[in-house]
């Protein structure tokens, strides 16, 4: 029974697993859609979009929503406790939280990656941006000898949209590293840095910096390394003393 217990545990996700699932979701309905509206991929980038967004109708708002959240949370010190909980609800074997919807936006992922939708997506968006440039503004602590102004160039609206998208995102992602104690080195600077970023109105440069933040989480394995964590946190829950030794009358006589 107890091994039917923890094998059942670790079919069902947590929390904060789930929210990653409806966030990954968001970000294939959003590159999928603007795949459509800039013609990418268009023998398959209708039929995705279609699929995604009937399951992340908002993406942006929900995704941007994730990165205030997160912000909100490290201003409180603090966290949702039960993110960590383990949803033992049987009948989430069959929905949302299923470990089949998590592999099921990992495949998307990595469909959207072989395609390099996301690539194309940046290209088109910067075909877009305004032609007048901008003098940006840097803090003293650039390394001696970089101009203090740069010239950069404005954005576009769905450019500029597409930043934020990023920055709320990469937002999310460095809080739960945080939390978890993945790259403990450098996860509190990292979040800091895209706190401090949101809110304010990008330039080109924030362009470049929004995809090579995205460029690191990935090469760190950021999102695995989080996954690994949540999946240690179960087994180690299974395992704890008194844990699993309570049934029910229904359980003991199945």
């Amino acid at each position: 029974m107890k091994s039917l217990r923890t094998m059942t545990q670790r079919m069902i996700l947590t929390q904060e697993e789930m929210e990653e699932v409806v966030l990954k979701r968001c970000w294939l309905a959003r590159y999928w859609g603007l795949a459509v509206q800039h013609g990418i991929c268009a023998d398959v980038a209708v039929s995705k979009h279609e699929h995604w967004s009937a399951l992340a109708p908002l993406p942006f708002e929900v995704v941007i929503s994730a990165g205030q959240k997160a912000k909100e949370e490290l201003d409180r010190g603090g966290g949702d406790s039960d993110r960590s909980k383990v949803v033992r609800d049987l009948s989430d074997l069959t929905g949302e939280g299923n470990i089949e919807s998590m592999l099921s936006v990992e495949m998307g992922l990595r469909e959207l990656a072989s395609l390099k939708v996301e690539d194309a997506v940046v290209l088109a968006l910067a075909q877009h941006r305004r032609p007048n440039m901008v003098r940006q503004s840097f803090s003293d602590s650039r390394p001696p000898g970089d101009p203090k102004f740069t010239e950069a160039t404005e954005l576009s609206k769905a450019e500029a949209e597409d930043v934020h998208f990023k920055e709320a995102w990469l937002t999310y992602y460095w809080r739960r590293a945080l939390v978890h104690g993945v790259e403990e080195d450098i996860a509190e600077d990292r979040l800091q840095f895209w706190i401090g970023r949101s809110g304010q109105s990008p330039t080109s440069h924030d362009v470049v910096d929004v995809e090579r933040g995205v460029s690191e989480l990935r090469k760190l394995s950021i999102e695995q390394q989080l996954w690994e964590a949540s999946r240690r946190e179960i087994d180690h829950s299974s395992l704890a003393p008194g844990a699993n030794h309570k049934h029910t009358d229904s359980e003991l006589s199945s």
